[in-house]
């Protein structure tokens, strides 16, 4: 199966970024290929809560989900929507980011609502708090696809190795993170965390990233690494998109699956233990 990772410098304004994301999955299907990822936030990228507020749908009114999953209907692709930010009925307002595998009929397929919340202090100059706005998921998702069964997260969640596993187990051999990855975090772990996920459990990891400065017509601007990335299940770097938007293909091997598996059966090894509480 012919992959194509979308990298996108997504604005926080939705209206504006629906053609630019049309655009490049018609660029990548013009590569010939048949299943097409795009980024987490795919339909904003913004820190004001107020401005998502204003700007931001519920799931079935949102206009980017429609537009997109009416593009794979048309065009009879899989489709994997990184993220989009939702409004939800949750009591205290907080946002959705969720994951759509969207099938060549146009349907969803699957839905993935991000787990592990970016909550940290990079430096003094760099914070995060996404759980203020955004409500964590409680579920781990799969969904299959021809060419195997895929195992669904998204960006801060790759640093939570015991989700891949559990994936994995339950059939997953591809994995697909969609990030909005800091520009320094991402620097510093982005690859190594990738590549020790698809080696840990002989999987693809497919991660199609927003990259660069984020305009922002309310707030602080946000700068994000960039470099999205396709890992081999033996663990190398297949395609690396560096940092200006655009599209990346790779072709992808089931036999690569088997042969990373057979040679290192970590998977049938795993061992119930005690230890510190």
């Amino acid at each position: 199966m012919r992959a194509a990772l979308v990298q996108l410098n997504s604005s926080d304004d939705p209206a504006a970024n629906l053609p630019v994301t049309l655009a490049f999955i018609d660029q990548a299907i013009a590569q010939g290929a048949e299943f097409v990822l795009t980024p987490e936030v795919t339909n904003c990228v913004s820190g004001s809560r107020t401005h998502q507020k204003a700007v931001l749908h519920p799931e079935d009114s949102d206009p980017t989900l429609k537009a997109l999953r009416a593009k794979a209907a048309e065009r009879g692709i899989w489709l994997l929507i990184g993220s989009l930010a939702l409004k939800t009925s949750d009591p205290d307002g907080r946002f959705a980011n969720r994951s759509f595998l969207i099938g060549p009929d146009g349907r969803i397929v699957a839905r993935y609502d991000k787990i592990h919340m970016f909550d940290v202090d990079v430096s003094p100059e760099e914070t995060y708090r996404e759980s203020d706005g955004f409500r964590p998921g409680a579920c781990a998702v799969t969904a299959d696809l021809p060419i195997g069964t895929l195992g669904l997260s998204i960006c801060y969640d790759i640093r939570f190795p015991h989700l891949y596993r559990r994936l994995a187990h339950a059939g997953a051999r591809i994995l697909t993170v969609p990030a909005a990855f800091s520009y320094v975090t991402g620097a510093a772990h982005w690859e190594t965390l990738l590549r020790a996920r698809a080696i840990e459990n002989g999987c693809y990891v497919l991660a199609p990233a927003q990259t660069g400065t984020h305009a922002a017509s309310t707030g602080r601007s946000r700068q994000t690494h960039g470099h999205s990335l396709v890992v081999a299940p033996w663990g190398e770097v297949l395609a690396d998109g560096g940092t200006d938007p655009g599209v990346l293909v790779v072709d992808l091997d089931p036999a690569e699956i088997e042969s990373a598996r057979a040679r290192v059966p970590s998977l049938r090894h795993d061992r119930q233990f005690d230890g510190p509480a």
